[in-house]
């Protein structure tokens, strides 16, 4: 493949997916209105762009999909086949097909034939009223448009004229494909319409000229740039006082205000809008909902959010574990809610929305709720947890059972749940993405998972903290306030030093002792930073507090990798390295013995 085809191939297979994903939720949409005759449009134009553009490529096994999909698609719209659910069920395995085709040719294989059923059975089901009059022909499609009441022939139908009158073009070297073009056998009655497109304003086109597709790499090495020039910033504000020079203030609070829209401006760049992902899930719902035999609507809110481009993928496998959940362990089945007094349709509801420097995403059921008793039973009786640590846990912190590795309430293992993965899997790709991931529940009401996520992770708002001359950054959304310490102020409580805040009693940790540091030789007033785990607040006890800097991200040094308690390292103004300290594996670690885990001798990050 030469290098321009190779270019072609590429644009083809990103548009061709961003196509699918919207597929699966228009197809759905339609399913529940087969009369939006505006869905029905944008389902065939969908189908035939993909149809198009593989053509093109030369990709049979695509084009014969598509051109099957069309035919069906087609009789419904002059109404000679309605949808039923045999086509609806026919359209979204042919859409899975074509998923699995792009897969197999992004990883340069060679895609498979469809089945031949499924073309069959779309061919036969769109020609099965051959009587009825079709646009097959330029006057069916001219006299349909009229019926229509419309001044002139959408899009659609002018594809649908140019077909009759110069072929359809499907599958090359198809023999059949000149049948299918015969030549109309009457003039064309152009007194009825106008068959020219009509000039509008803001045409695909124009909008097309509007954006231009960037290799991700330019916009990573673009990151990584500003990334650098903001360490430099931060090292000139960090020298500026020692300097007392009035030019060089204004020099460097220019450049500040300049960084800033910089790297604004570069992270718009990077941002997608999360219904990139959210546009699968109404198909999954769907599937999954059929296959359990249940009668779900799934509502989707806030998908013109936007993230990161890196988290927007990295968060699909989650969702697809809650959704999936929501489904299969949330919502009753039909009789089972209308014996309860509820609809027989359950909902799910996918938001998204942006608060901050983060993005709060939602999973909503309406469903029979998550019993915190049978939880904790589950979770002894697997032997997750003992007998006298369960007894202990409040109805909130038995719901975070769900989060451990084993951990299922299903006693049949079936093909979607009951294997004991998939919530420990959700929180550990949320927390690798310095995300948190809350569960709420109401027994008979529902239940909710909030996901919380940064909005990239390329640069970090932290606190700086000191022990000794060590310097360790904390992600800011995590720190609740600073407090001074004295030693005095603790207490002790089951075994446990604990710090009264406002007659609030919290789990106390040193961050010398969670380091294994030696001792102060001359012990100074210390701090207490309150942060966030989950639905948990804990202090931290650190020597001093620096203040509040953005960081660059970087990766840890091979000798700190796997270990537990830290999500990266960075450079800070003073051109000393800092460690960025995960919060959830502090509280993990270094409470109730979490200590015997953690390495006698402290890493240096010096």
């Amino acid at each position: 493949m030469s290098a321009l085809a190779s270019d072609i191939c590429a644009d083809f297979l990103v548009e061709a997916r961003e196509i699918l994903d919207q597929l699966g939720e228009q197809m759905v949409a339609l399913e529940r209105a087969p009369a939006d005759r505006e869905c029905l449009n944008a389902v065939f134009r969908g189908f035939h762009t993909i149809k198009g553009g593989a053509g093109f490529l030369d990709f049979t096994d695509m084009v014969a999909i598509c051109h099957a999909v069309e035919d069906r698609l087609n009789a419904a719209r002059n109404g000679s086949a309605p949808l039923d659910a045999e086509a609806f069920d026919g359209a979204l395995q042919a859409l899975d097909l074509l998923v699995d085709m792009l897969q197999c040719i992004s990883a340069g294989g060679t895609s498979s034939a469809a089945p031949a059923a499924l073309l069959a059975s779309l061919r036969a089901s769109a020609t099965g009223t051959a009587s009825m009059p079709t646009p097959s022909t330029p006057t069916a499609v001219a006299t349909a448009a009229a019926a229509e009441g419309g001044d002139g022939l959408d899009d659609l139908d002018f594809e649908a004229l140019l077909d009759s009158l110069h072929g359809a073009g499907g599958i090359p070297g198809d023999p059949t494909a000149a049948s299918v073009a015969s030549p109309p056998s009457m003039p064309l009655p152009v007194t009825a319409t106008t068959i020219s497109r009509p000039a509008t304003a803001n045409t695909p086109l124009e909008a097309a000229e509007a954006t231009v597709r960037v290799d991700v790499r330019r916009l990573d090495a673009m990151v990584n740039l500003v990334g650098e020039l903001v360490l430099a910033r931060n090292r000139l504000k960090t020298i500026r006082p020692r300097l007392r020079d009035d030019d060089l203030d204004r020099a460097v609070a220019s450049l500040d205000v300049a960084t800033s829209r910089l790297q604004s401006a570069v992270m718009t760049a990077r941002m997608q809008p999360v219904g990139r992902v959210f546009a699968r899930f109404p198909k999954l719902a769907r599937d999954v909902a059929r296959q359990l035999k249940k009668n779900v609507e799934l509502e989707v809110l806030g998908a013109d959010t936007e993230l990161d481009r890196n988290l927007v993928e990295a968060l699909a496998d989650p969702l697809v574990h809650l959704v999936r959940n929501a489904i299969d362990h949330g919502i009753e089945m039909p009789e089972v809610r209308r014996r309860s007094g509820k609809p027989e349709q359950g909902r799910v509801r996918l938001s998204a929305q942006q608060e901050g420097d983060h993005v709060a995403i939602e999973v909503r059921d309406d469903g029979a709720g998550i019993d915190p008793e049978k939880i904790r039973r589950s979770a002894v009786d697997k032997g997750l947890i003992d007998t006298e640590s369960a007894a202990r846990l409040s109805p909130d912190e038995c719901l975070q059972l769900l989060f451990l590795p084993g951990f299922s309430t299903r006693d049949e293992v079936s093909d979607l749940s009951g294997r004991g993965v998939g919530m420990d899997v959700v929180q550990s790709r949320i927390r690798e993405l310095s995300g948190a991931v809350q569960i709420h529940s109401e027994i008979g009401a529902g239940s909710r998972f909030a996901i919380r996520v940064p909005l990239t992770l390329a640069i970090l708002p932290t606190l700086l903290v000191e022990i000794d001359d060590d310097v360790y950054a904390l992600p800011l959304v995590r720190v609740i306030e600073v407090l001074p310490h004295q030693p005095g102020d603790a207490l002790w409580i089951d075994g446990q030093q604990v710090l009264d805040l406002r007659q609030e009693p919290l789990a106390l940790l040193g961050l010398r002792d969670w380091l294994g540091a030696a001792s102060a030789s001359s012990p100074l007033p210390a701090c207490v930073v309150v942060l966030q785990s989950g639905e948990q607040r804990f202090c931290l006890v650190v020597d001093r507090v620096r203040g509040r800097e953005e960081v660059v991200i970087k990766a840890l040094p091979p000798t700190l990798r796997g270990l537990p308690g830290y999500a990266g390292a960075s450079l800070v103004g003073d051109g000393r390295m800092a460690l960025i300290l995960d919060v959830d594996a502090l509280l993990r670690t270094g409470l109730r013995g979490g200590m015997a885990q953690r390495s006698s001798n402290p890493p240096t990050n010096r």
